[in-house]
């Protein structure tokens, strides 16, 4: 019998690693435009904490701490969560318009972004100043835009603001949201509250659902929800 060689051990050792890699996304480059991509990452990841999905722009999803999977985003936005996962962060949240600006929440309190609203710039640089904890941080390529941390909310009008804070009287403390350029959906502690084109699917969903929805994402008729953690449910 031969005895294998350094080389060979190596050779082995390293594909086995690569197999690991690819059954696992920690790292995933951007692949041509298909959400199928997606929900096969999800499938062979048997996980999801979040997802960025577009009707025309790119997808992707996290999973662990900072895997992920992408298709057909930004090259930008993959450099970042390339960094990010290199540097061992957290990736909590990713936002991705229709015209590819992007926004990323990682850690306790750090953003990344590319090319959002100023005022809504000027607002996280102050909230991360004052090491606020944000949940979230949305915009559309509209103009309009929400942040919210742990203690606070802001948003682009005083009618958003108003119809956010209608929600927190009815449902309770704000928790997250999402925004598109159809439709808006913020999670309470105790509902929803829904803005625009919402699939009704999504909100059938939402009535049934046995684990308590912390992120939610919209993309025309597509649409993701998870605890955060470990329990999630989609179309798309």
């Amino acid at each position: 019998m031969n005895t294998p060689t350094p080389f060979h051990r190596a050779f082995v050792a390293a594909t086995l690693a690569l197999l690991a890699w690819l059954a696992f996304p920690s790292a995933s480059v951007a692949q041509p435009s298909d959400r199928n991509y997606i929900k096969e990452q999800i499938k062979e990841a048997g996980q999801c904490r979040n997802v960025a999905i577009t009707k025309s722009n790119g997808d992707l999803m996290i999973c662990g701490r900072n895997g992920w999977a992408a298709s057909h985003c930004p090259k930008s936005l993959t450099n970042a969560l390339n960094q990010l996962n290199e540097d061992d962060e957290l990736i909590d949240d990713v936002q991705l318009t229709e015209n590819g600006e992007w926004l990323v929440l990682y850690g306790n309190n750090g953003i990344l972004w590319s090319n959002i609203p100023k005022e809504m710039e000027d607002h996280l640089r102050k909230f991360n100043a004052d090491n606020e904890v944000i949940t979230s941080a949305v915009f559309n390529d509209a103009g309009d835009w929400i942040i919210i941390t742990k203690e606070h909310f802001i948003a682009s009008s005083q009618d958003l603001q108003d119809w956010i804070k209608g929600g927190m009287e009815k449902y309770g403390q704000i928790w997250t949201c999402c925004l598109t350029d159809e439709a808006a959906v913020v999670v309470y502690d105790g509902g929803y509250r829904f803005l625009g084109e919402v699939p009704q699917t999504l909100k059938d969903t939402l009535g049934e659902v046995d684990f308590d929805v912390y992120r939610l994402k919209i993309a025309g008729s597509a649409w993701f929800i998870s605890d955060g953690k470990t329990k999630y449910d989609y179309t798309m």
